[in-house]
């Protein structure tokens, strides 16, 4: 990786990340804690994350049970998650909350995998003006002189690696959430 292409490269990256943290947010019919990540509860005032204030851990494949530290906040944890939008309803025993994520049915499914695809696709169109923008530095700095043909060619070169690098690892995260999907 080269100076000029180092920038892009980070660019790049941080498109996957984000892609990554959009995929852990779609319910794939499994408990998963990262799904409450953006769900927050007005303590003293102040947006507090649920992991910040009681232990989330998944008791069975398809139960996420959530234990306040502070037994007093249950009822604004459990208000939290009603008015989030994770689309499921909270049964509480006092001291414990329980999320029970029902199995997705066929069609929602499908609607999942198109939906993960969207995500996958704008990743890429993301990527892809990376490149762009690179491609077009590169066209600038040849014309006023900055760099020769060659150092051009070579500079386009690498940012079409990068660029492929990244395409095949955004496909690689859809093609496995897909395939979490549609597990029964």
């Amino acid at each position: 990786m080269s100076e000029f292409t180092k920038p892009y490269e980070e660019k790049m990256d941080g498109a996957l990340r984000h892609l990554d943290k959009e995929l852990v947010a779609i319910r794939a019919g499994r408990a998963n804690p990262a799904i409450l990540d953006r769900v927050t509860v007005d303590y003293y005032g102040s947006p507090t994350p649920i992991n910040q204030m009681a232990a989330v851990a998944v008791a069975e494949a398809r139960i996420l049970t959530i234990t306040p530290w502070d037994a007093s906040l249950i009822h604004a944890i459990e208000h939290a998650l009603l008015v989030s939008d994770i689309g499921i309803n909270p049964t509480d025993d006092g001291r414990v909350i329980r999320l029970v994520f029902p199995a997705p049915t066929e069609e929602r499914r499908r609607q999942l995998t198109k939906d993960v695809q969207k995500l996958g696709e704008e990743t890429k169109v993301a990527m892809r003006n990376v490149r762009r923008d690179a491609m077009d530095k590169l066209k600038a700095q040849k014309k006023n002189s900055e760099i020769t043909e060659d150092d051009q060619k070579h500079y386009e070169e690498e940012m079409q690696k990068i660029t492929d690098k990244y395409v095949k690892l955004v496909d690689k995260a859809c093609e496995e959430k897909n395939k979490e999907i549609m597990e029964i």
